[in-house]
């Protein structure tokens, strides 16, 4: 499902991310490392948003450096802390995503009807506690028919309620719809919550099958 040959991130001289090999098959995986381990710069590398050395391909041959647009197409991505222009709405942001991504495995009113998005969609998302922007971010994660979904601590700042509704998304897009997921989080996840298919160490730059 998704191939990483040399990938490799520099900060200036420091090397932040350096994987020779990876190929990681459709499934659900968790991304397990410390504090300024990298997580989040090998997830944007993943999503084709930051320049790095190396190939990243999806479905084995489509590159996210040789197809970009049809890459992207195929992999969504929800920041830990997303930021959106303040005069923007919710439904602005949606309407966006839709009209880009195309159309959804599921009804988007539903799902955002899941997690109480209507009730604060029409705001300017300047207004939004980080509950709010946080649900916002997972709902346009959901949308077109990406192939991967990659979750940058999904769970923070979400109420009990909202954290049940997401395992069940995530859960019913790997087994009906297919969709692969990559996932960080601090915080454990449940257990018995989603069939997880391998944990991932990021450590020293190098992200490895946690054996």
């Amino acid at each position: 499902m998704l191939i990483l040959q040399h990938v490799q991130k520099r900060y200036y001289e420091r090397l932040i991310i350096n994987i020779p090999q990876l190929e990681l098959p459709a499934g659900i995986y968790w991304m397990q490392g410390g504090n300024g381990a990298g997580k989040t710069t090998c997830l944007k590398i993943m999503a084709g948003l930051i320049p790095f050395d190396g190939e990243v391909k999806i479905n084995t041959h489509i590159s996210s450096k040789q197809q970009p647009v049809q890459y992207r197409q195929l992999v969504n991505y929800a920041e830990a802390e997303p930021l959106y222009p303040g005069f923007l709405t919710g439904r602005d942001l949606l309407q966006l995503y839709i009209s880009t991504k195309g159309a959804g495995y599921e009804d988007v009113h539903v799902l955002s009807t899941s997690l109480g998005i209507p009730d604060f969609i029409n705001n300017p998302v300047s207004s939004y506690s980080s509950g709010m922007l946080k649900k916002l971010s997972l709902l346009l994660a959901f949308t077109g028919k990406p192939a991967l979904i990659l979750l940058d601590e999904p769970l923070i700042t979400l109420d009990t309620a909202a954290i049940r509704e997401l395992y069940s998304w995530i859960g019913r897009f790997h087994t009906q719809h297919g969709v692969s997921f990559l996932i960080t989080s601090h915080q454990p996840l449940a257990a018995g919550a989603l069939p997880v298919t391998a944990a991932l160490a990021l450590q020293q730059g190098q992200l490895r099958m946690n054996n």
